[in-house]
């Protein structure tokens, strides 16, 4: 059963909704972050990445930025930026993009849930990822950035969603990529004791992104665990931040592959080392998206192709082996190209499906060799990974629309 509860919230005043929404910190790099900050100061990514405040000779990690973060935090919200609801309350946020909309439920969720595994993961976190957010985290004494989970859905929560969705409601703005996003508060005592007695019945939740942020949470959970030895189980602390969606309103983008060059081969060599195990069909200079399972494209010399496993077995008995990063991983990139470890291989990179097939072509004209356009991974093949206690390879789902940072945050003491 899933532990779900409300929580008390810091939240930006309505008329700053839209300008203090920001996209994950860890979308940006150093010089993007700060070009961001300077065009909008009230933007949440100047508190999530407070190094846009400091020149480039002071390290992203050293002491001092944590404690830019910590005082720019709690400035706003001296300064009237930020409010804090008075009771404990669930709310609902919507993200409409290109005409699709999913709602989640954001509440805070156990870590319990998280170490026996009613959360399921379905990739590994690094350490050193983690130790940005863990700081972050504990500096601020507050998590900042919602960790997106899903779940089978559920009647009863639907009907819920849609009741309350018929109420005015919190939030309603679009934000500059198009995205529409609307928020609804939850209080009544009747609708939390509907939404936590519906989870309580749902035997699992699913990370579907954001693994290092709630890898993190936990962490800084057991840290302030071992700080304690008499701690409230209650604590806040013992909670994390996140949105839980129905997995039927989800879509995954494909996670596209480039790669820096052909292991020695000459073009002429690799292509007919793809096509002793993948049937090869030539398309030309048009842009090529596969649009079923097990097919995939391929860019090379400004010349589009269709490659597809030329015996068609596509394994089912594995969930991981039969997902079409995997195929391409075994079937391809690692006996043809020797890219043996994708994780930390230099030679390939991964490029999310919102940036389009251009993005893939300019990729490969430019720092790379060749690049290939990728089927998404389906909710469903998450569910099933996950459900089996396996990891997927890396880099093998793309969400969007994206979660905003500094809707919601969540104080841990």
């Amino acid at each position: 059963m899933a532990d779900v509860r409300p929580f008390r919230c810091i939240r930006p005043v309505k008329e700053l909704a839209g300008r203090v929404a920001a996209l994950p910190y860890d979308v940006y790099d150093r010089a993007e972050a700060k070009a961001e900050v300077e065009k909008n100061p009230v933007s949440f990514l100047s508190i999530d990445r407070a190094d846009t405040w400091f020149p480039e000779e002071v390290g992203s990690y050293e002491d001092c930025v944590y404690e830019k973060a910590r005082e720019l935090f709690n400035g706003r919200i001296a300064e009237g930026i930020f409010l804090e609801d008075g009771e404990e309350s669930f709310y609902l946020y919507e993200l409409t993009m290109d005409g699709r909309s999913q709602t989640g439920i954001v509440a805070c969720s156990s870590v319990d849930d998280y170490l026996n595994d009613v959360i399921k993961k379905h990739e590994n976190t690094r350490e050193e990822k983690e130790l940005d957010r863990i700081r972050h985290i504990d500096v601020l004494d507050a998590q900042t950035g919602p960790i997106f989970l899903t779940y089978r859905p559920v009647k009863e929560l639907k009907e819920l969603v849609d009741r309350i969705k018929r109420t005015p409601a919190l939030y309603d703005f679009v934000s500059e990529d198009g995205v529409r996003h609307r928020v609804w508060k939850t209080a009544s005592a009747g609708d939390i004791k509907g939404i936590r007695e519906a989870f309580e019945r749902i035997p699992a939740s699913y990370i579907a992104d954001g693994h290092h942020r709630a890898a993190s949470a936990v962490k800084v959970a057991l840290k302030r665990r071992a700080e304690q030895a008499d701690y409230d189980r209650d604590a806040p602390f013992n909670y994390f931040l996140s949105v839980l969606f129905p997995s039927d309103e989800l879509a995954i983008l494909p996670y596209n592959r480039v790669v820096k060059d052909l292991a020695g081969l000459t073009e002429d060599e690799f292509l007919r080392a793809v096509s002793k195990d993948f049937s090869v069909r030539t398309v030309g200079a048009e842009a090529f998206s596969p649009d079923k399972k097990g097919h995939f494209g391929m860019y090379l010399n400004k010349t589009w192709y269709e490659l597809w496993p030329k015996d068609g077995a596509l394994p089912s008995n594995d969930p991981v082996k039969g997902l079409d990063v995997s195929i391409l991983q075994d079937r391809l990139l690692s006996p043809i190209l020797k890219i043996q470890d994708p994780k930390r291989d230099k030679r390939i990179d991964f490029v999310g499906g919102i940036r389009g097939l251009s993005e893939l072509e300019r990729r490969a004209e430019s720092d790379g060799k060749a690049a290939f356009s990728m089927y998404p991974t389906s909710m469903e093949e998450l569910l099933l990974v996950a459900d089996a206690g396996l990891l997927m390879p890396p880099k093998s789902t793309w969400f969007e629309p994206k979660l905003r940072s500094g809707l919601f945050i969540h104080r841990l003491k």
